[in-house]
């Protein structure tokens, strides 16, 4: 599991920008909905082999009683929750500051990992810096510049340090992981309990293998499988309780685990841009995906087929998955989940052999050859599995680099079709042949 950095702080002391440095990206995942500010940014990033998430919680203030600021320290709160290390900023330049002291008071008292970090440093002497912020007493300070990327290294070999052995669960490719994801109040406790309580299945009484997501070995109908549960459930006796809040966190390491998603939309409201961000996330992760439409059975015709048209609006790109219409809370279509879960992992664990591939691809160039690039085209031989989970097909050939994106998407909604592989998304890469006599030409 990917260790959790939160960055807190008050407010401009640099830490959207060191989140930037540590993402290399603005806007690696942005979570905008109800009750999560636009001012928390949730990103990956990666020292060497090591992969993080990172999350920019905005200025905290501690102490707010009314207005923005007080919505702003609440989600700095729940990040801070569900830290794996929290990294303290405060800024170099300006020094010490009562709001830093009362930050400080409140990180103390969580019993997290903490590391502070004093920013805004290139250019100065670092002992001179640092020296006020040994005051707060938390230990070794960091001097870092976040604009400049001085120290940044230094600063997250030692949050990582912890973690670079980090002992994992072996999964087993066996068993289908199952997420279950989806924005609040969408029915994906109701559609969990419903997963684990119909008749014929069995569930393990087995604490939660991960840090920050609940995985719960069931087995149904004589089939083994394991439920990743993002909404925080958690286990009370034979009764299973659920936490009604989101958690970016928790539902972009789930996706992360899982072989397949259950992306969970509410037929009673419109498709939101939130749905869209998990789903793009699952797409950016090439997981397998299954649409569990729910609360179908509280609308009538017409807005069933409003909502339709929003899903083919709005979530176009996601038209590789099958669609189900279910009622969590009455059981209907519930059932059927599981054929398309069924169906959706065989098709991410496909083995496609490398003549039924070359000879797909060459009717593909048949039918829609790849534009030229000046006065040549891209030339492609022949193409073999490099991957599962999703599929991944390497096609070989020459000038392969100058292929618009727009072919290879092509080529990916051919391979889908052409080998009926429903419910996971599918990876196109090019491998350009190297020419051994470009050196020699003078």
């Amino acid at each position: 599991m990917k260790p959790v950095l939160v960055l807190v702080g008050r407010p401009n002391v640099g830490k959207s920008t060191l989140f930037n440095r540590l993402t290399k990206t603005r806007d690696a995942l942005v979570a905008d909905f109800p009750g999560l500010t636009r001012d928390r940014h949730y990103g990956t990033g990666r020292l060497g082999d090591r992969p993080f998430l990172v999350v920019d919680t905005g200025g905290f203030e501690p102490t707010a009683r009314d207005g923005i600021m007080v919505e702003m320290a609440a989600q700095a709160e729940q990040a801070i929750a569900e830290a794996d290390i929290l990294i303290f900023l405060v800024d170099g330049r300006a020094g010490l500051t009562a709001h830093d002291r009362e930050i400080a008071a409140r990180l103390r008292r969580v019993g997290k990992p903490l590391v502070v970090a004093v920013n805004k440093a290139e250019g100065m002497r670092q002992e001179i810096v640092a020296a006020e912020f040994h005051e707060l007493g938390l230990g070794e300070l960091h001097v870092i510049s976040s604009a400049h990327g001085e120290g940044v290294r230094s600063l997250l070999d030692h949050c990582l340090s912890g973690f670079a052995d980090d002992d994992e669960v072996e999964p087993d490719d066996r068993v289908p992981k199952i997420a279950v994801a989806g924005r609040p109040n969408v029915g994906k406790s109701t559609l969990i309990n419903a997963l684990l309580g119909e008749e014929r299945v069995i569930a393990f009484d087995q604490a939660g293998t991960t840090r920050d997501a609940i995985s719960i070995p069931f087995e149904r109908n004589g089939k083994r499988y394991t439920l990743i549960d993002t909404a925080g459930l958690r286990r009370k006796g034979r009764v299973f309780e659920t936490i009604e809040k989101f958690s970016v966190i928790k539902t972009v390491q789930a996706i992360e685990q899982a072989n397949v998603c259950v992306l969970v939309l509410d037929a009673t409201q419109e498709v939101s841009d939130q749905d869209a961000h998990i789903g793009g996330f699952i797409v950016e992760s090439g997981r397998a995906l299954v649409l569990a439409i729910n609360k179908w059975d509280a609308v009538d015709s017409y807005r069933r087929e409003i909502f339709k048209r929003e899903i083919a609006r709005k979530l176009g790109f996601l038209g590789f998955a099958r669609h189900l219409y279910i009622s969590a809370l009455e059981g209907l279509g519930v059932s059927g989940l599981f054929g398309a879960v069924d169906a959706a992992y065989a098709a991410a664990m496909t083995k496609l052999p490398t003549p039924r591939l070359t000879r797909a691809l060459q009717a593909a160039v048949e039918k829609q050859s790849p534009p030229k690039h000046g006065l040549f085209r891209p030339k492609m031989r022949y193409a073999h599995q490099g991957g599962m989970n999703p599929p991944v097909i390497v096609i070989h050939g020459a000038a392969l680099e100058h292929i618009a994106e727009s072919y290879r998407r092509y080529l990916e909604h051919y391979f889908l079709e052409i080998f009926r592989l429903q419910g996971t998304p599918l990876r196109v890469e090019f491998r350009t042949a190297h020419n051994p006599f470009v050196a020699s030409k003078k």
